[in-house]
């Protein structure tokens, strides 16, 4: 058996999983990658805390990521690796195909992810062959942490917010508008940024308020992605991402009134993708 690495790498960080000749795995976490907002010398340095981690000689590379879509980031994300381990046959492939091969394996399905951003693919159980666009914080990601903290600040500062939780926020994070503007429109990472206010939203969640933030947030997400693919309610629906982890009680419940049939919910595709690779 060959010696294989597999990663899972979003928003903010890297899961790696090793497989050793003996069939015995080994994980490891770096930050995340994405082509689309880093530079190649911070992309590097996370490969090269990966290194240091697992210094091993590689056979295979198998590479799932976010902004991976296109194949010049691609060839970034191969050609970065390839420094570091020369010798290993190098696999780079879009999150989303991670997320279709870990839930749904050889079946067919509609694979989502739900996350700091959202994305969603109709899979044959080899192939994905059909894809409603993802396009990002700013525009769509509905459902994702950084929809649900998009929503809930703006509803903050237009006071939509019940009055006993906005004094909870600002008391918990005390942003005047013009600093969460420089935030969102001078500062790096803005969708990340407006994603932590997830944390904020998963520990009020008893409130009324909050449960139904999320719950129209999902609502969004399976009337915008999942029901655009043909026959979407007689495939097992598979959700991955921290977001749909953690809120999986409202997520059930919107497929349950939306007329979908979920399967399983995960809160990373790493585990899975090991089983479908060894």
């Amino acid at each position: 058996m060959q010696k294989i690495l597999i990663a899972d790498s979003g928003f903010t960080k890297t899961d790696w999983r090793l497989i050793n000749e003996d069939g015995s795995i080994e994980q490891a976490r770096t930050l995340g990658i994405n082509p689309y907002y880093q530079t190649e010398k911070e992309m590097l340095k996370v490969i090269q805390d990966l290194h240091n981690q697992i210094p091993d000689r590689l056979d295979e590379i198998y590479y799932y990521g976010t902004g991976c879509s296109s194949g010049v980031n691609r060839d970034k994300i191969a050609k970065l690796l390839k420094r570091y381990y020369p010798t290993a046959k190098i696999d780079v492939n879009h999150d989303l195909l991670a997320a279709a091969r870990s839930l749904c394996g050889k079946e067919k399905g509609i694979a989502c992810i739900i996350g700091t951003g959202t994305n969603s693919c109709l899979y044959d159980g080899e192939n994905i062959i059909g894809n409603v666009p993802s396009l990002g914080w700013a525009i769509a990601d509905e459902g994702g942490g950084t929809y649900l903290g998009k929503t809930l600040v703006t509803e903050y500062y237009r006071k939509e917010m019940p009055e006993h939780l906005r004094l909870l926020f600002k008391e918990r994070f005390g942003l005047t508008r013009d600093g969460f503007l420089t935030k969102i429109y001078q500062e790096p990472m803005p969708g990340r940024f407006l994603a932590s206010f997830a944390k904020f939203i998963s520990e009020n969640i008893h409130e009324p308020y909050m449960y139904q933030l999320v719950y129209d947030g999902f609502t969004t997400f399976v009337t915008k992605n999942v029901a655009k693919y043909e026959g979407y309610k007689e495939v097992p629906v598979h959700f991955t991402g921290s977001v749909a982890y953690y809120f999986s009680n409202i997520l059930r419940k919107v497929a349950v009134d939306q007329g979908i049939h979920i399967k399983h919910i995960t809160e990373h595709p790493i585990a899975g993708l090991a089983l479908f690779h060894q």
